[in-house]
């Protein structure tokens, strides 16, 4: 009878890529796999108990499509963090169902002003455009900036020109018109007039934030994170939120953890919120989780800010934090299986 190498087995154990070793080990335990992405599509007072199962599942089709574009990226040879987070916001611009790149909302003026940014944690750079009317993929313009550019963040006409110059994607402000978000506007400026002939002073509350973003962890260990959005309905024209603005709405740092935020962005800004939660995990000690209710379930709700966060570390641990009463959300482990939610609060399995 021949006899068993040992060592060659070792050998080949040792070649193992450590990676599915630890997969291997979490499916034997019944551990869910390591988080390698996670998304937002947006938070809100949202009429779940008025939306149809169908629609459910119209929104969860596309982040289910966002997540495996971002997977795919991740999977690739050299695929990296801002390969997926690209790849996976993306496809949310490209759907009119999302308040980005192509459904995003209207100014008072009827114009779709879009922003976007997205940063990696290695070396902490970061890349942002703000106020965009004919870049069909802001985000893709935002890494541009952060990649072929000296800047972090180009606005307007002039994010416009460089984004001709790199020979993105780009469209006639028309393509970003949808029926559903200028009847939105109409509806926003109508009660607008009504509470002005009412004598009532006080700002109208927005109903839904449609903000998108993703945090991604490649296997490398690096963290990326980006958001991109239309705003909100019935804005005065050249209003920035938190999307664009570095350390607001997006935020990455190898060691401490990545965030993206959607929400009332001008609260995001004054509490540098995205910031805040990397820093309370780098510095004090505290998990994803604990970090991201400390800003939005006490300092913003305190504050009176609404809105939402997604934060992923190194070690694949993923928070969601919400104020607002409902958010889009959905994650994708490194074995592939993703898990949603969106109208109705069910996680799928």
């Amino acid at each position: 009878m021949k006899r068993f190498d040992c060592s060659a087995l070792s050998a080949l154990v040792l070649m193992m890529p450590l990676a599915l070793l630890k997969a291997a080990d979490a499916a034997k335990d019944g551990r869910p796999g390591k988080v390698v992405l996670v998304l937002h599509g947006g938070a809100g007072d949202l009429p779940g108990q008025k939306v149809s199962t169908e629609v459910d599942k119209e929104y969860r089709d596309v982040m289910e499509k966002a997540l495996r574009a971002g997977y795919k990226a991740l999977q690739r040879e050299k695929g990296t963090s801002l390969d997926a987070v690209e790849a996976t916001i993306r496809v949310l611009e490209d759907s009119p169902l999302y308040n980005a790149g192509k459904g995003a909302v209207f100014t008072s003026e009827g114009r779709n002003e879009l922003d976007a940014s997205i940063m990696e944690g290695k070396q902490l750079r970061a890349g942002a455009v703000a106020g965009v009317t004919i870049i069909k993929n802001p985000i893709t313009a935002a890494r541009a900036v952060m990649e072929k550019s000296k800047h972090v963040l180009l606005t307007g006409r002039g994010a416009e020109i460089f984004a001709t110059h790199q020979h993105l994607d780009i469209v006639d402000p028309s393509y970003f018109w949808t029926l559903k978000r200028w009847n939105e506007l109409k509806e926003a400026q109508q009660k607008e007039k009504d509470e002005k002939r009412k004598g009532s002073a006080a700002p109208m509350r927005p109903r839904y934030f449609g903000t998108v973003g993703a945090v991604a962890l490649d296997r490398h260990g690096n963290l990326a994170a980006g958001t991109s959005t239309g705003g909100m309905t019935n804005k005065r024209p050249g209003r920035l939120g938190d999307s664009p603005i570095i350390g607001a709405g997006t935020y990455a740092d190898n060691e401490a953890c990545g965030v993206s935020c959607t929400g009332h962005g001008e609260f995001f800004i004054r509490y540098a919120v995205s910031h805040d939660i990397a820093a309370l995990v780098k510095y004090k000690g505290l998990s994803v989780q604990e970090a991201a209710d400390e800003v939005v379930q006490k300092k913003l709700k305190k504050a009176g800010g609404e809105g939402a966060v997604i934060v992923l570390d190194t070690k694949g641990n993923v928070a969601v934090s919400f104020n607002s009463e409902r958010m889009f959300r959905g994650w994708i482990t490194e074995d592939g299986k993703v898990h949603l939610v969106a109208f109705h609060e069910k996680p799928s399995k």
